[in-house]
C-alpha cells in the first residue's frame, strides 16, 4: 500500500486562571485561529476555576529563528515508484536470501513539515523538518523452529540516508539473525554475566530510564525523583538526553514551545543529575527548560518527550569486554516487552550468543530478560568505546521520533529466562 497526503493546521495553547486550554483546527486562515484561540481560553478558564495547583512556567529567552534541517535529497522530490522500488527491491531480496525465510515485510515512511512556533512573549521559531524512516520483519520455518528478526533504520536526513551500503548492511544483519534463531541452541536460566550490544543499551536508556526521567512522569510517580543527586547505578554509567544531534532521528533543536534544546545528563558517573522538562515542570521543580516539549502534530498540545537518549561510551575493546567472562550471554537485539515505572522490567532478545571462555559461541533463542533497571545498571562494571544509535517511535498518547543507543557494556549478573 503506497499513500501519499497534505496536510496543514493551526494548535492554540492558552494559559489563563492558572490552566491550560488547547485547541485546533484544520483551517489556517486568521478567522479560523481567532475561534481555536477563543475555544482554548474558554476551556483553561473553566478548568482554572477548579485548579488546585496553578501552572507556574519556567521564564526563558523567546527564540526568533529560522532553521532549516539539512538534506542532499528532499524525499518529496523523489517520485513514489522510486519509493515502491526501494521497498519492493528490499523485500524480494531478502525473500531470496535463503529458502528457510517465508515472509518479509518492510514498511515505508517519510515526513517533511514546516513548523512555525509562535509565542505572546515573542518567540518566532521556524523549522523546516524531513524524516525518512524504514522497518523489515522477516520470519523464518524450518523442522518446527519459527524465527523472527525485525529493525529499522531512520534519520532527519533526506533520500540519501539509504545509501545502497547501509541498505546491504541492514539486509546482512537481518539475514543472519533469522538463521542463527534457527540453528541456535536453548538458553540456560539464572543469573549469569552479560556483554549487553548499543541496540540493547539503548533500550534500557530510553524504556527503562528515560521514561522515570521525563519530569511530567516523575512527578506523577516514578522512582527517580526521590534519588535525585544519589547513587543509582554503576560509576561507569553516564546517560544523556539531546536535541542536537544533527541527522538523527530524535534530532530537534527547539522544542514545540520555541525552546532551544540542550543536553540532559540524566545520570553521570551513576548519580543523578537531571530530568527532562517543558516550562511547566520546569517551574513546578524550579529547574531550567531542557527543550522537551514536543507534540505529534498541530493536533496535540505539547508534552515532555525523549529525544536521543543514550549512554556515553567508555574505553574497552569487545574483546576487553568478552574476556574475563567464563560463561555467559551477549545480547545484541532485542524483540520487544513490559517496562514499568517502579524500575522493573521483562524484555524478549532476538539476537544472543554464548560467551565460553571469552569468546562469542553458539547463537541462542527464546531467551528473555528480567530484573530491576537500576539494579541491573549498578551491575556495568565496564563500558566500550564503540557507540550506536538506533531509530524508533516512541508512544506516550501521542507519537514522537527518538533515538536511542550507546556502546556496548558488561553487567556483572543479569537474570536470563530461556524456553525449548
Amino acid at each position: 500500500v503506497a499513500r501519499e497526503g497534505f496536510e496543514s493546521g493551526i494548535g492554540v495553547r492558552v494559559l489563563a486562571k492558572g490552566a491550560w486550554g488547547y485547541a485546533s483546527t484544520s483551517n489556517v486562515d486568521s478567522t479560523s485561529a481567532g475561534r481555536a484561540a477563543e475555544e482554548a481560553f474558554k476551556l483553561a478558564s473553566s478548568i482554572g476555576e477548579e485548579i488546585r495547583s496553578p501552572v507556574r512556567l519556567a521564564e526563558v529567552k523567546p527564540e526568533r529563528v529560522k532553521l532549516r534541517w539539512g538534506v542532499k535529497v528532499h524525499p518529496s522530490k523523489i517520485p513514489i515508484e522510486e519509493k515502491a522500488s526501494l521497498t519492493l527491491g528490499l523485500n524480494r531480496s531478502l525473500l531470496e536470501a535463503d529458502g528457510r525465510i517465508r515472509s518479509c515485510t518492510v514498511e515505508y515512511l517519510d515526513l517533511s513539515s514546516l513548523q512555525y512556533v509562535y509565542t505572546s512573549e515573542g518567540a518566532r521559531v521556524l523549522q523546516e523538518k524531513v524524516y525518512v524512516w524504514l522497518r523489515v520483519t522477516l520470519s523464518a520455518y524450518e523442522a518446527g523452529v519459527y524465527a523472527t528478526a525485525s529493525e529499522e533504520a531512520g534519520a532527519s536526513l533526506g533520500f540519501e540516508y539509504f545509501e545502497e551500503a547501509r541498505i546491504e548492511a541492514l539486509k546482512r544483519r537481518l539475514v543472519d539473525r533469522v538463521k542463527g534463531q534457527l540453528e541456535a541452541v536453548a538458553a540456560k536460566g539464572g543469573a549469569y554475566p552479560a556483554v549487553l550490544g548499543p541496540s540493547v543499551v539503548g533500550v534500557f536508556a530510553h524504556e527503562s530510564l528515560g521514561h522515570m526521567a521525563e519530569a511530567d512522569l516523575a512527578l506523577s510517580g516514578s522512582i527517580l525523583l526521590d534519588q535525585a543527586g544519589r547513587q543509582v547505578a554503576s560509576n561507569h554509567v553516564t546517560i544523556y538526553d539531546d536535541g542536537g544531534l544533527e541527522g538523527s532521528f530524535g534530532y530537534s533543536p527547539y522544542d514545540d514551545e520555541g525552546v532551544r534544546a540542550r543536553r540532559v545528563a540524566i545520570l553521570e558517573q551513576g548519580r543523578v543529575t537531571g530530568f527532562l522538562h517543558n516550562r511547566e515542570t520546569a517551574g513546578r521543580l524550579e529547574a531550567e527548560p531542557t527543550g522537551n516539549a514536543r507534540a505529534e502534530n498541530f493536533r496535540y498540545t505539547p508534552i515532555v518527550r525523549m529525544r536521543n537518549t543514550f549512554m556515553a561510551p567508555g574505553d574497552h575493546s569487545l574483546e576487553e569486554l568478552l574476556e574475563p567472562v567464563r560463561f555467559g550471554y551477549y545480547l545484541k537485539a532485542l524483540r520487544g516487552g513490559q517496562t514499568n515505572m517502579d524500575g522493573t522490567f521483562q524484555v524478549g532478545v532476538q539476537e544472543a550468543y554464548e560467551i565460553v571462555k571469552g569468546e562469542v559461541g553458539r547463537p541462542v533463542r527464546n531467551l528473555s530478560i528480567a530484573g530491576n533497571t537500576l539494579e541491573t545498571l549498578m551491575e556495568v562494571e565496564a563500558v566500550g568505546r564503540d557507540f550506536e544509535l538506533w531509530p524508533g517511535r516512541c508512544g506516550k498518547g501521542q507519537t514522537a521520533f527518538i533515538s536511542d543507543g550507546g556502546p556496548t557494556i558488561r553487567v556483572r549478573s543479569l537474570r536470563i529466562g530461556g524456553r525449548d
